[in-house]
């Protein structure tokens, strides 16, 4: 009899505890989904972009613009960013709307992952690789033969492989410039964003998106100590797992590695 009453707790006990962990478990499933849409319409823009623009891919970085290069994105963060300073929301908005991709994505929603830290109205970078800035140690045309495959890509026929490539990538602020990965060092230059239960969304330059989700440890706990106030750089993965995310990630964004990875 005892046993039965048990059993009858344990029951009673799953019956009230399965339907709140599914509770908690759906908004971050949708919040995901939305997410992935948001970057399905944002590379639908980009793709368009260079349509009508004889090739040419729309300048990636965040608030940097170049002579005839608009940014995708004028200046949306507080030249304070780093203590936690953030434009109004006016402000902000009024930037997207200047950006070159607004006229091929009009709805400020789609710029930004409502799990997004709050007071940004965009989450998403787009890739060094994919016409962004191209920051000092890594590739710009110049120096090693096999170096030049990875330079800065500025055309779309530049993209061998479009559904390996990414474009935009989750990071859960509106961070400038754009997304940095080293291409001939084992190390982390912009720590990998942890998002959506330990991984990120990601678009890619055939237009599909996926969600990646990290295998090691140590990334997510590096990706989990970034902010907008501290943003840890050149931290070299330990693990197997964390240098197997790093590699993946910096095969994608540059086609290759430049280096022969440690065992």
């Amino acid at each position: 009899m005892d046993v039965l009453v048990v059993i009858g707790v344990l029951a009673l006990l799953v019956a009230i505890v399965i339907p709140a962990l599914q509770r908690h478990r759906l908004p971050v499933r949708a919040n995901r989904v939305v997410c992935l849409n948001n970057l399905r319409q944002l590379t639908l823009a980009w793709i368009i972009y260079a349509d009508e623009n004889d090739d040419r891919i729309v300048n990636g970085a965040a608030g940097i613009g170049r002579p005839n290069e608009p940014a995708w994105v004028p200046r949306d963060w507080d030249p304070n960013y780093m203590l936690g300073k953030q434009l109004s929301d006016r402000q902000q908005e009024g930037a997207l709307k200047l950006g070159a991709l607004w006229t091929y994505c009009k709805n400020l929603k789609l710029y930004r992952c409502p799990s997004g830290i709050q007071g940004e109205m965009r989450t998403y970078s787009i890739v060094d690789s994919m016409n962004g800035y191209p920051q000092p140690d890594n590739p710009r045309g110049r120096g090693p033969k096999e170096a030049i495959k990875t330079t800065i890509i500025k055309k779309i026929k530049q993209i061998s492989n479009p559904y390996q490539r990414p474009v935009f990538i989750d990071v859960g602020w509106a961070p400038p410039g754009s997304y940095a990965v080293y291409y001939d060092k084992e190390k982390w230059w912009d720590p990998p964003p942890v998002r959506h239960r330990d991984g990120t969304n990601i678009s890619f330059a055939d237009g599909h998106v996926e969600y990646w989700k990290w295998k090691g440890k140590e990334t997510i706990k590096l990706g989990r100590t970034a902010s907008r106030t501290r943003s840890p750089s050149n931290v070299t993965p330990q693990s197997t797992e964390g240098k197997e995310d790093l590699h993946k990630l910096q095969k994608a964004a540059w086609g290759q590695l430049g280096y022969e990875p440690k065992q």
